[in-house]
């Protein structure tokens, strides 16, 4: 099996990291999540459940990773968007 170059990426309210990771062909998105420094490099955060997706699109944990895919791993959010902008009318 040939190997692959990616990209995984995180932001943290604090920081933000952008790892190349080489991974073999058929690897799923959450196993290269989880094989790059990203759990070590932030642990207040799960990796194991949170949500991932390719060049800003969701996808699902078993899709498997494509040569030069940026692979992104998304927080939860802290505001609803709806509610926020909501509020703000209601003022």
């Amino acid at each position: 099996m040939a190997d692959l170059s990616a990209e995984v990426c995180f932001a943290s309210p604090q920081s933000q990291a952008l790892m190349p990771i080489t991974v073999t062909q058929g690897t799923s998105i959450r196993t290269a999540v989880m094989a790059s420094l990203l759990p070590s490099m932030f642990p207040d955060y799960d990796f194991s459940c949170l949500p991932c997706g390719v060049f800003g699109q969701v996808v699902d944990d078993a899709r498997q990773v494509q040569a030069g895919d940026r692979i992104e791993v998304y927080r939860p959010l802290i505001n609803d968007p709806k509610a926020r902008r909501r509020n703000r009318a209601g003022r």
